[in-house]
């Protein structure tokens, strides 16, 4: 049930608080109990032997019992009507999409040993600090991209299967975003092939119309980073050689409110590395991962070295355990009617010897 953003507290079963208007009347009822258990004093005793008996701070002090026994009533009927309020709670997203790049520019060693092994074991130890109930899956991508870990909330798989990385040629930054897109959502028809193919196709060439496209489910697009059921960390250095273009899929994620954290590995500086007989300039695109982070309404993280990438994910482990939500508090509120119900008998204990 979505509530109004603008409202601090609501109710499931409103109708209930009707029943507030039987307060004025207990409250009626009290004064009413107090005259009579007055004139019946009246008969036994002389008015200022009673006065002088109760003094004036026993005479406040008999009503605070009372005072605090309608406050729990108050409360218990508010809870009765199951009150929704929006507050902070340290919850968990449900699912958490790893997208590593795996091409070879992450053979790089400007980040000691190098980018693809301090990525590893940045991913390792940000792992080891989500709570366990937080599903996680693992998208490895270079020319190409695949899910290697389906979302489980199995660590030695998931660690197994970040061991397992083998570089490969070209970076589509772009077809990671996509594949963990269509892992968070299996039913909504995200296609990264037919993706590649409207992108490959030439201009002008008609769709055989023997063949009709995959259909993919209509959807509304959402506020970007409204859903906070799932999250994508993107690990990469930010270079993108072929294959989707990274901010049409930063687009598709922005659209099903899904936030892209964005890890840039790497220095800026960059280092020429050969791979397979060929070598190129490897720099780190701070400006495409930024870009990318900003319209999905997630942050962009720098890590230029090993341990400034543990801190990263450290601090990812705390941004993704903290969220406002939605919540029903009327157990809360009931609780806090028994503590005043309690007070309420034990002061009256206390000061009178009985439960007045």
């Amino acid at each position: 049930m979505n509530l109004p953003a603008d409202l601090p507290l609501t109710f499931f079963w409103p109708k209930l608080l009707w029943l507030l208007l039987s307060l004025p009347l207990l409250i009626g009822l009290y004064f009413w109990l107090l005259r009579r258990r007055k004139k019946l004093a009246l008969r036994f005793a002389s008015l200022s032997i009673i006065k002088e008996a109760m003094g004036p701070g026993r005479n406040l002090r008999r009503h605070i019992p009372a005072l605090l026994l309608l406050l729990a009533i108050t409360v218990m009927l508010l809870a009765a009507a199951r009150p929704y309020a929006r507050v902070s709670l340290p919850m968990t997203q449900e699912t958490i999409m790893l997208a590593m790049d795996v091409s070879g520019s992450m053979r790089a060693t400007d980040v000691q040993p190098n980018r693809l092994v301090a990525s590893q074991n940045a991913a390792k130890a940000f792992l080891a600090q989500l709570p366990r109930q937080v599903k996680v899956g693992i998208v490895a991508f270079a020319g190409s991209a695949q899910v290697v870990q389906n979302p489980t909330l199995n660590r030695e798989d998931l660690v197994a299967a970040i061991d397992r990385f083998q570089m490969q040629r070209g970076t589509a930054i772009g077809n990671g975003i996509v594949m963990s897109l269509a892992t968070i959502f299996p039913e909504a028809g995200i296609d990264l092939n037919a993706m590649m193919g409207a992108r490959q196709r030439p201009q002008g060439v008609a769709i055989d119309q023997a063949t009709p496209p995959p259909t993919q489910k209509e959807f509304v697009p959402v506020a970007p980073g409204s859903y906070s059921s799932a999250a994508i960390i993107l690990l990469t250095d930010g270079q993108r050689t072929t294959g989707v273009d990274s901010l049409e899929a930063a687009k598709l994620a922005a659209d099903r409110g899904v936030r892209v954290y964005t890890v840039g590995i790497g220095t800026v500086s960059g280092e020429t590395i050969g791979f397979e007989g060929w070598s190129m300039r490897v720099k780190l695109d701070e400006d495409t991962l930024k870009k990318i982070a900003l319209q999905t309404q997630a942050d962009y993280f720098y890590a230029g070295n090993a341990e400034s990438l543990k801190k990263v994910y450290e601090s990812l482990s705390t941004r993704l355990t903290v969220e406002k939500k939605e919540t029903e508090i009327s157990g809360l509120m009931a609780l806090l009617a028994a503590l005043l119900a309690i007070t309420a008998a034990a002061l009256s204990i206390l000061w009178f010897n009985r439960i007045a």
